[in-house]
């Protein structure tokens, strides 16, 4: 009877575990970047790209880091798109239009994901 119960909780904890993701960013601000406090910026307007854009004047706001991570093997590998996606959200906080220089490292395992990937990008502000 006590082994019945001890493999239901362990099928509800690998059942719940299976339905839970998880991310992390880092900031790091450029020397006198300018304010962008109060600024509402849409993450789906944020650029994000490999490139610089030599086009527009801008002023760097910060160099970003996002890891997107499975934490169950059944989820799929992290892609760049995901990380893009964290990238947006954290330049949007920063009041950014755009992402710059963005670089993907490798999916690994680690002791507490079953993949995940890095990107790191600089966060910057296009001048009026």
């Amino acid at each position: 009877m006590r082994r019945g119960k001890m493999v239901a909780a362990g099928a509800a904890v690998l059942l719940l575990s299976g339905c839970a993701t998880w991310s992390h960013s880092n900031v790091e601000p450029a020397a006198a970047a300018p304010s962008t406090a109060g600024r509402v910026v849409d993450p789906a307007s944020i650029v994000v790209t490999k490139e610089d854009i030599s086009d527009r004047p801008y002023t760097v706001l910060a160099d970003i880091e996002a890891t997107v991570n499975k934490t169950t093997i059944f989820h799929p590998d992290p892609t760049p798109e995901l990380v893009n996606e964290k990238l947006r959200e954290e330049a949007a906080n920063l009041g950014a239009d755009a992402v710059i220089l963005v670089r993907y490292g490798t999916v690994g395992v680690s002791f507490m994901s079953w993949g995940s990937l890095d990107g790191k990008g600089r966060a910057v502000v296009f001048k009026k």
